[in-house]
């Protein structure tokens, strides 16, 4: 059958497992044609193919409700529920997400984006299904790397608990976007050798009916004894304990083996976990052999497997590495923690030169702030490496288990702001607000790569808690006329004087301002362009000047404008008793869909010709341009 005829999942069930065989070629190839163009998650999806296609054709979506945990193997679930027509869409501007979105179909049954939710999200439907007595089935898909996040063991364990109709499949890659770490993933390793078995019986008869003479008698007498044997021989035991049903671990190519067991798990009740072993990057070698570079990938050439490069400027993440090896070496008690991300973060060089002080905790943000603190009250200086989005997760950790203490920990976000084709659950646009309120905490934006490495080598010297937050991409040169000032704390650095209004454009923005002062002043207005470099503590000094000289004040940033950087000044203005003419322009109280970078600050606003023009219009509006003029 052809992949482009497949309209809904019912279009399936009438095929052979030959011709299922041909369609996850097909699949294949539409994949990394279109992840090729469009970026996306590549290898995960390559993995999943025969998998997804089993769970399609035993379970009934959408009156059956899959949740895929993260959510970014979701491109072959996407391609067979009716959407194969938008697929060359995927993760552009208006196009598909590479996410599940419950508005975007009725087979996307939850939105997923961040990693461990799918099982208690999955739990909560089945105990709604049963409270209002309706029949369908719920199944959670997650991966192993998934397992090492600690929400995933409290719906484990209330599950097994409540003993609800659930089924939950680990998909099991060995790998998250880097290789796992930790116990668990040792104890899944161990796992995969065993053989296939539905029941602890039928892997006691395979040990037992092995012995020459009387084994089978023998596993008559030992089967009746109840439990007798479980520890010793049942694969995923561990499971088995926490309530769940284990079955596996099952190769996730087979579709007879596939379908034969989700069927079992499917008409048994209470929770099952089915253990499916596969394979990431399947089917195409360039992913398979650099799997941490095609888990999320920018465009490439199919032939090569080589990445197109957008910009030869260095990332902010490629500046941050650098720089933290730079530190290494300088200070013997600096480490590096991440969780699942070291390729992600820029911090492979450092693991590399320094593996004795680098930290992988696995997909367990919350986890690798308090181990962060631990490290930090015993004597070290650990930095802490995540994306803005991430740290979301481990807000509660930095308020009680670092601030509180005032911590000598730092804290590197990268991607903050406008992420791009990832959308809303990626955009780190939440980070200022939610952490501009806490104590002790020192807040930086640097405005280019120079000033992120200042900003990592002044850090120390704080002895407290530090955020440092830069975007995704290239480290653009602000190409300011005045020289680069010595960091102090809470001093911000005007780049461009001027005297009709005042710009503060926050980190990256500052590039984008600046070029918007040029246009402006095209138009007659002279615009002062400052790099606050701090949010958190604010240049009051220089700001209190501006409000002195009823200077009108514009503020920029890439993050949510409710409780950001520009409200951050208005309440200074307030405080010290000015009520000054200021425009904030950033993010308005909504999520950000998906987009390019260039696309989104198009948008809202954000780029050179968006600022210039809401200031002059604002300027027309409110100033008359009489000082321009």
């Amino acid at each position: 059958m052809q992949l482009d005829a497949i309209r809904s999942p019912g279009d399936l069930r009438g095929l052979t497992h030959h011709e299922l065989v041909d369609l996850s070629r097909q699949i294949r190839e539409r994949i990394i044609e279109v992840v090729s163009r469009n970026g996306g998650h590549l290898a995960s999806n390559l993995g999943i193919v025969e998998l997804t296609l089993a769970l399609h054709r035993v379970f009934d979506s959408p009156h059956d409700k899959l949740i895929f945990d993260v959510g970014h193997q979701c491109y072959v679930h996407k391609m067979v529920t009716g959407r194969i027509g938008q697929f060359a869409t995927l993760r552009t501007f208006g196009g598909i997400s590479g996410f599940p979105k419950v508005t975007e179909s009725p087979h996307d049954a939850f939105d997923t984006g961040h990693s461990s939710t799918s099982i208690s999200a999955a739990l909560g439907m089945a105990v709604a299904r049963d409270h209002q007595r309706q029949g369908h089935k719920v199944v959670a898909v997650i991966g192993d790397g998934a397992l090492t996040g600690g929400m995933v063991f409290e719906a484990i364990n209330h599950a097994g608990h409540r003993k609800s109709d659930l089924v939950v499949v680990l998909n099991d890659n060995e790998m998250s976007i880097s290789p796992n770490v930790g116990a668990l993933s040792r104890y899944l390793n161990k796992i995969r050798m065993e053989p296939f078995y539905t029941t602890p019986k039928e892997y006691l008869a395979h040990i037992v009916k092995e012995i020459p003479g009387f084994g089978s008698r023998l596993f008559g007498i030992l089967s009746r004894i109840e439990g007798s044997l479980k520890y010793l021989l049942t694969p995923g035991v561990f499971f088995e304990d926490l309530g769940f049903k284990y079955v596996g671990p099952i190769d996730g190519y087979d579709f007879e083996l596939l379908e034969r067991v989700l069927a079992y798990a499917r008409d048994r009740h209470g929770p099952v976990l089915v253990h499916v072993v596969t394979e990431k990057g399947r089917g195409y070698r360039p992913a398979r052999d650099r799997l941490p570079l095609f888990h999320g990938v920018g465009p490439f050439e199919i032939t090569t497997g080589e990445i197109k490069k957008e910009s030869q400027h260095p990332t902010c993440t490629a500046v941050f590495g650098k720089t933290l090896v730079e530190m290494g070496h300088e200070d013997s008690d600096l480490v590096a923690i991440t969780a699942a991300m070291k390729e992600g973060t820029g911090l492979s060089l450092f693991a590399q030169t320094f593996p004795d002080r680098f930290f992988d905790v696995g997909i367990a943000e919350q986890h690798a702030v308090t181990f962060a603190a631990g490290m930090a009250a015993g004597g070290l200086r650990p930095v802490v490496a995540l994306y803005s989005t991430f740290m979301q997760r481990a807000v509660d950790q930095i308020i009680h288990d670092t601030a509180l203490m005032h911590l000598p920990i730092i804290f590197c976000l990268d991607r903050a702001g406008l992420v791009g084709e990832d959308g809303p659950t990626h955009h780190g646009v939440f980070d200022i607000a939610m952490l501009r309120g806490v104590p002790n905490l020192t807040i930086m934006a640097p405005k280019d790569e120079y000033e992120l490495r200042r900003m990592l080598k002044f850090a120390p010297s704080l002895n407290g808690p530090v955020v440092i937050r830069y975007p995704r991409g290239s480290c653009l040169d602000a190409d300011s006329d005045t020289p680069e000032e010595k960091i102090v704390s809470g001093r911000a650095e005007v780049c461009r004087q001027g005297s009709h209004i005042a710009i503060l454009a926050l980190g990256s923005a500052l590039h984008h301002a600046l070029n918007a002062a040029k246009l402006l002043a095209a138009q007659g207005v002279d615009a002062m362009v400052v790099n606050p470099r701090f949010i958190k503590p604010l240049d009051v000094a220089l700001f209190e000047a501006l409000f002195r000289r009823s200077m009108p004040v514009v503020t920029i940033e890439e993050g949510i404008l409710a409780g950001g950087f520009g409200s951050s000044i208005l309440e200074t203005a307030s405080d010290l008793g000015y009520s000054p003419h200021v425009l904030r322009i950033g993010l308005p109280d909504s999520f950000v869909p998906q987009g390019s970078q260039f696309e989104l600050r198009a948008l809202f606003g954000l780029d050179a010709e968006g600022i210039s023009r809401r200031v002059y219009e604002w300027l027309a509006t409110h100033h008359s341009l009489k000082a321009a003029g």
